[in-house]
């Protein structure tokens, strides 16, 4: 049977590893914003913050110093062409109205995971992005959206509270925002595992192996009078 992404069991999961790596996540967020100001620079910690949700996916702690990694300032120039690829993808679709955009926004979400993860040009990356996406686009959708409806909900409960209720709204923003990371995360470890599948030129599908058939008795050899 087909592997379909799991909307309860990505939120779960998540919400385990965004807390679980709050605190590095948090750290490389606040470095991020306090160099996003200086050319050239900002543009590899970008890279950087896209690497650190490939690194998750695979089950590592999150470096916060791994923003400003040599390696990041190597995909540079294939970064700006997957940029302006993709600018001009959905610009195209925007002519025909919103929804179209909106799907493909959704079927190169994880793209940009697959440039840095795979190594793939940023033409193939969005190929790729949509060929491991078909079929679960509306999951993806449902996982976002079921995530933006409980943080509205968890929040508006107490933002209630006298008083105090602005400063619980804040923390659960910023505890929000960790678990958002990890929701991507976890849903491009489910696509990368297709993406790997395909590149390897299989179905990008997890089916269960068939049991191999019995293989039948050699028969015997007459014997000898």
């Amino acid at each position: 049977m087909e592997n379909k992404l799991n909307i309860t069991e990505t939120i779960i999961e998540a919400c385990k590893i965004g807390v679980k790596n709050a605190l590095h996540l948090l750290i490389a967020v606040i470095l991020y914003v306090l160099t996003v100001w200086i050319p050239y620079l900002n543009v590899g910690t970008t890279i950087g913050l896209y690497k650190l949700i490939v690194l998750l996916s695979k089950g590592q702690m999150a470096d916060p110093l791994s923003i400003f990694d040599k390696e990041n300032f190597e995909k540079i120039g294939d970064f700006f062409l997957f940029l302006g690829l993709q600018s001009i993808g959905i610009g195209a679709a925007m002519l025909f109205m919103f929804i179209p955009a909106m799907i493909m926004g959704i079927a190169w979400e994880f793209a940009i995971y697959l440039f840095i993860d795979k190594g793939t040009s940023p033409l193939k990356s969005l190929s790729l992005s949509y060929d491991v996406t078909y079929g679960e686009k509306w999951r993806i959708f449902g996982v976002l959206a079921v995530f933006g409806i409980l943080i509205s909900i968890i929040a508006t409960v107490f933002a209630f509270i006298p008083k105090v209720g602005f400063i619980f709204v804040a923390i659960i923003m910023i505890l929000a925002a960790m678990v958002y990371v990890a929701v991507i995360a976890v849903m491009y470890r489910h696509f990368s595992e297709k993406a790997d599948l395909l590149l390897a030129g299989k179905p990008a599908c997890c089916c269960k192996a068939e049991a191999p058939a019995a293989e039948e008795p050699a028969a015997e050899e007459p014997k000898a009078e």
